[in-house]
């Protein structure tokens, strides 16, 4: 039995010492993945790091002399000589303003231009009726002769949707060149 005890210690022992080998490592693992990954401290605030280049130490020593007017005139001067184009750059938001009493009625928005519109097919003359159904076939190639003839005489009818503005203003001019009326909704 004293076998058996002195055979846990043992190995207690040595559990405890491997163990506490470990968290060493671990530890100095941990200080050196940490030198590696922090970012060298900044440079003291009277000193300035500075470039082998005398060249560019030069104009920064200029430049960080200039006042702002000086500066704008600059940055415009730069612009202007090497072609650089305005790009507008997106602003952070601004914190929301006070809520304006509820006694004030809300200022009128103007109505945002529709961009996006649907061509409707309202009616035609009846001598143009043969002109209308061959423009309804050329725009829908789908469509044998027979089924642009019903669509034509099955008025008011769709003829496209989702259209940008040009080419509903194009589709409309062709239709009222034909003699028919149509409308963009």
């Amino acid at each position: 039995m004293a076998f058996r005890c002195v055979g846990v210690l043992r190995s207690f022992s040595r559990s405890t010492s491997f163990a506490s080998q470990v968290s060493q490592w671990m530890a100095t693992a941990a200080t050196a993945t940490a030198a590696k990954t922090s970012p060298p401290p900044p440079p003291a605030p009277g000193k300035t790091k500075k470039s082998p280049d005398a060249t560019l130490n030069r104009i920064v020593d200029d430049i960080s002399g200039l006042t702002l007017l000086q500066a704008a005139d600059l940055v415009t001067l730069l612009k202007s000589r090497l072609n650089i184009k305005e790009i507008a750059m997106p602003t952070a938001s601004t914190a929301p303003a006070a809520a304006a009493p509820v006694e004030d009625e809300p200022a009128a928005e103007a109505p945002k231009e529709k961009t996006v519109f649907t061509v409707k097919l309202e009616s035609f003359d009846a001598g143009a009726k043969p002109k209308v159904i061959r423009e309804v076939k050329a725009m829908n190639p789908t469509l044998t002769l027979i089924d642009a003839k019903k669509f034509v005489e099955s008025l008011p009818q769709t003829l496209k949707e989702n259209l940008p503005k040009e080419d509903a203003e194009k589709m409309q001019k062709a239709f009222e060149a034909l003699g028919a009326v149509v409308k963009l909704e």
